[in-house]
């Protein structure tokens, strides 16, 4: 079966899940990108149908998502969840468009690229009409692994997340805003989207625990970055902790090496790495920042060092916005990796 591919004409787009934080961020980047829209669906759930939204000059209004919704389209992004994403494969497939799918549905799944464009752009010609955005954590710390591993074999890498509110979504960051606001009060918050309040406060990332008592979205770094850099046998632990930051993730990041590779060439070729910015003043003791990189493109990476406990590994700290590189942004560079090769 041969890959589809794009039309070299403005392509008919579907934007299912419009109405949240990544598909807020997939609006603005259509427009900003100037990807050539020639018409746009906004699809969502019936509880959104029939608001309105702006794009590119136009009002348009978001329409209750149903198969005649799929025909004609070449392109459907994809970001309302997992169950959304598995109701409506085979629709979309039917109708002869490429989804790009956000959640996390069918990333691990046999044949299915999971694509990070400056990583893997050439995973993306065995796709058969699907192609899987990876998850957050994992896309921010490949664009800076994949570099590293071009100089030295990597062996061994031990990852802590720092994941802000955006990572659960427009409701969660609105509840930090919130809930910051009543502590500021004298008041008890009360978080009502996340088990525990984020307001001065911390935990470890809530996602299921799985048998080995990692939890699912350490695993989904393990699994993916192994998936994604072609590295089954990549030795990986993280542990993923929420913070209260609206929107940006940080990663603090133990890269073992097969042979030594010192931080100065680390430095220079982070320093000339598609998707990369280097933020790595020692003299003033200034490193990313999730304000560095919130509402940006870039992965800041610094702070690299030497690891002093094994000569062969490297410490690093990096930030990403994740509504924007570690999805929606993602996303975009994956449809426009298709239409450069249709």
């Amino acid at each position: 079966m041969t890959a589809l591919t794009l039309p070299q004409k403005p392509l008919t787009v579907a934007l299912l899940g419009s109405t949240g934080a990544v598909g807020q961020e997939l609006l603005k980047l259509l427009e900003e990108r100037a990807f050539p829209v020639g018409e746009l669906r906004l699809l969502a759930s019936q509880r959104s149908a029939g608001t309105i939204q702006f794009w590119n000059g136009s009002s348009l209004k978001v329409r209750e998502v149903n198969e005649s919704e799929f025909d004609g389209v070449d392109l459907v992004l994809a970001s309302a969840g997992s169950g959304i994403s598995r109701r409506w494969r085979e629709v979309i497939s039917k109708a002869g468009a490429i989804m790009i799918d956000n959640s996390s549905a069918f990333r691990m799944e046999p044949g299915v690229p999971l694509v990070v464009p400056e990583v893997n752009p050439q995973a993306i010609k065995t796709h058969r009409g699907l192609i899987a955005n990876p998850n957050c954590t994992t896309i921010l710390l490949t664009v800076v692994l994949a570099p590293l591993a071009s100089l030295k074999p990597i062996r061994r890498v031990v990852v802590t997340t720092y994941q802000s509110a955006s990572g659960a979504g427009a409701r969660a960051m609105d509840e930090l805003k919130q809930l910051s606001h009543e502590v500021l009060q004298g008041r008890t918050p009360k978080s009502k989207v996340l088990p525990y309040s984020l307001a001065f406060n911390l935990f470890l990332h809530n996602s299921p625990l799985q048998l080995n008592s990692y939890c699912e979205e350490e695993m989904k770094m393990v699994n993916e970055t192994r998936k994604i850099m072609n590295l089954p046998n990549l030795l990986l632990s993280a542990t993923c902790v929420r913070v209260p930051v609206l929107r940006a993730h940080s990663e603090s990041v133990n890269i073992e090496f097969s042979e030594s590779l010192s931080p100065g060439q680390a430095r220079d070729i982070l320093n000339t790495s598609e998707g990369v910015e280097l933020i790595d003043d020692f003299n003033n003791n200034r490193f990313p920042m999730p304000i560095d990189v919130a509402g940006r493109d870039p992965v800041a990476v610094g702070r690299i060092r030497q690891d002093i406990s094994e000569p062969n590994a490297l410490e690093l700290w990096l930030c990403g916005d994740q509504i924007r590189k570690g999805a929606a942004l993602n996303a975009i560079q994956i449809a426009e990796l298709l239409l450069s090769r249709s």
